[in-house]
């Protein structure tokens, strides 16, 4: 497996910090100065990258195709795809803008193109990175064409069985793109139910492609990103608005920045409690231990020279002398020494001498 892909100065995989992307998508509803917003917001609520979407409406939709059910309750006019993406496409003059004012704010840039002219211009301005949105997990020509430009992917994987991505996968390995590939779990509901959501399939698509993992996190509000975290996801992403009540099909779906916020420190706090899976006596727990564990205790006074038999020893606190584990070891041994009732035994009150 590689051990994490490297997207700028990001390292992402397990053992590195979880890389949060703040999903701005078509959250600027097709107005620039409100995409800017997006980008100092999110660099202001702690995410590591703003993720924009790149398309023409006539290369990604036929003039007939409807709406999903969630865009019919999220906005007004027809019931046309067509017509409601039309309206959200920024130029790319315009994310070239939106590329500078990241690199200016440190802030990473991603974007997800939805077909080839797309990916070219995204090229064409320095793109970090492409991220593969679950409409296209299946497209393997296009995926072909995005591997051969040699820039890392994210690949989500909504609507897609573990044969789905295998085939994606092994499409974006042969054609350039090995150990630039990262995965995300992704449920294609907007709000996603958290029975569908399928975290440990992560774990399933870690072992079964030998890539990092994330999740693409669609649960309402702040939802199941810090549980990913804490089960092996190196990448959230998460929709991300400047105000929940605009009219636009992901508003509703979207977290606000004082959420975004929220849930970066909660990534972090999750981060800091799984450390680093090396079992130890922790620095905040050494001070406890001498007075919370226990010893072996002389039941009741034993005279230098006997032998120590087992009813003659109990273990109780404090710490400070021998652990309970060396009860065996003591038995059968003499004394070294008079040792009262309650005394805490020590190496030097046991003689250690072979008969």
């Amino acid at each position: 497996m590689s051990d994490f892909v490297r997207i700028k100065e990001f390292k992402i995989g397990r053992g590195n910090p979880c890389f949060i992307i703040a999903e701005a998508g078509v959250n600027h509803n097709g107005d620039i100065d409100l995409a800017h917003k997006l980008i100092d917001a999110a660099k202001l609520s702690g995410a590591d990258a703003v993720k924009f979407q790149s398309f023409k409406a006539e290369a990604l939709v036929t003039p007939h195709s409807k709406k999903a059910d969630y865009q019919l309750n999220t906005t007004q006019g027809d019931n046309s795809q067509f017509s409601m993406l039309k309206q959200l496409e920024l130029s790319i003059q315009e994310q070239a803008q939106l590329k500078k004012h990241c690199d200016d704010r440190g802030i990473l840039y991603l974007c997800t193109p939805y077909e080839q002219e797309s990916a070219d211009l995204l090229e064409s301005i320095g793109v970090e990175a492409y991220k593969i949105a679950s409409t296209d997990t299946s497209n393997i020509p296009f995926l072909r064409y995005l591997a051969k430009k040699d820039i890392p992917a994210l690949l989500s994987t909504g609507m897609s069985c573990l044969g789905d991505v295998e085939e994606s996968v092994n499409e974006l390995k042969i054609n350039g793109l090995e150990g630039k590939i990262i995965i995300l779990q992704c449920t294609s509901e907007y709000p996603a139910p958290l029975k569908d959501i399928n975290l440990l399939s992560m774990k399933t698509m870690e072992t079964a492609f030998h890539c990092p993992v994330g999740f693409s996190d669609h649960t309402p509000g702040l939802g199941a990103s810090p549980w990913a975290v804490a089960a092996g996801a190196c990448v959230i992403e998460k929709h991300f608005t400047l105000d929940k009540n605009m009219e636009g099909p992901d508003h509703r779906a979207s977290i606000n920045p004082k959420e975004m916020a929220e849930l970066a420190a909660i990534v972090r706090d999750v981060e800091l409690a799984l450390g680093n899976g090396i079992k130890r006596i922790m620095p905040s727990e050494l001070k406890n231990k001498s007075k919370m564990q226990k010893s072996l205790v002389a039941a009741h006074k034993i005279l230098s020279g006997e032998t120590i038999r087992i009813e003659d020893v109990v273990c109780k606190r404090p710490g400070t002398g021998l652990a309970p584990k060396w009860f065996d070891r003591v038995v059968g041994k003499q004394a070294a020494k008079d040792i009262d009732k309650e005394e805490v035994l020590t190496l030097e009150a046991i003689s250690w001498k072979i008969e």
